[in-house]
């Protein structure tokens, strides 16, 4: 498989998945759904549905287990999350997913987290320091081309390229944007107005 660096040199289309949670209860455990959109670009090319727990910690191993055993793992070129943690403070291990999938991943957010507020609020888990540690583990949070993001297996100014690439206006990435929307009506009835 072509790096993204060479795919972005060669002007290739990106294939990507998009991984966001749907509306949720809660309370924690609660089952939290969440969608992963496959885009070429920003075309959409298919879609992942998978299941985690609110606060839980096992989005990483979760999300790893439903895109190998999917239809699309050999095509996809990087994940995407929205932020580095699903269903609440379910955390994904950066750097594991990356080396799991064997693909950089890359958690989007649209504005620097208040890493202060999510160190209160994890400390009312018992398992804070290993929280603590899996969240310090995406890594730098980069500023690069209008986005905000971690990154784990490529270089950040290769993950800005691909960024932009894979959007279409604004700055979310249409897999995210999708997923979001998708998620929202799946469980509501009806998309949601902030993707």
């Amino acid at each position: 498989m072509k790096s993204l660096e060479e795919l972005l040199r060669l002007n290739k289309q990106i294939r990507l998945i998009g991984f966001d949670d749907a509306p949720f209860q809660k309370e924690r455990g609660a089952p939290v759904k969440i969608s992963g959109i496959v885009c070429s670009n920003t075309r959409f090319e298919g879609m992942l549905w998978g299941e985690v727990k609110k606060d839980g910690m096992e989005a990483t191993q979760v999300i790893a287990e439903l895109l190998i055993s999917s239809k699309f793992y050999s095509q996809i070129n990087a994940i995407l999350s929205d932020g580095v943690a699903v269903g609440g403070f379910n955390i994904i291990d950066l750097p594991k997913l990356a080396k799991m999938l064997e693909r950089p991943c890359i958690a989007v957010m649209r504005k620097p987290p208040n890493m202060a507020a999510i160190d209160r609020a994890l400390q009312n888990f018992p398992d804070y320091k290993l929280r603590k540690e899996t969240l310090l583990k995406a890594g730098e949070i980069h500023s690069l081309r209008n986005f905000y993001f971690q990154v784990q297996g490529c270089n950040p100014n290769i993950a800005a390229q691909v960024l932009e690439q894979a959007t279409d206006n604004g700055n979310v990435p249409e897999a995210l944007r999708l997923a979001h929307m998708i998620g929202a009506a799946v469980i509501t009835g009806q998309s949601s107005k902030r993707a």
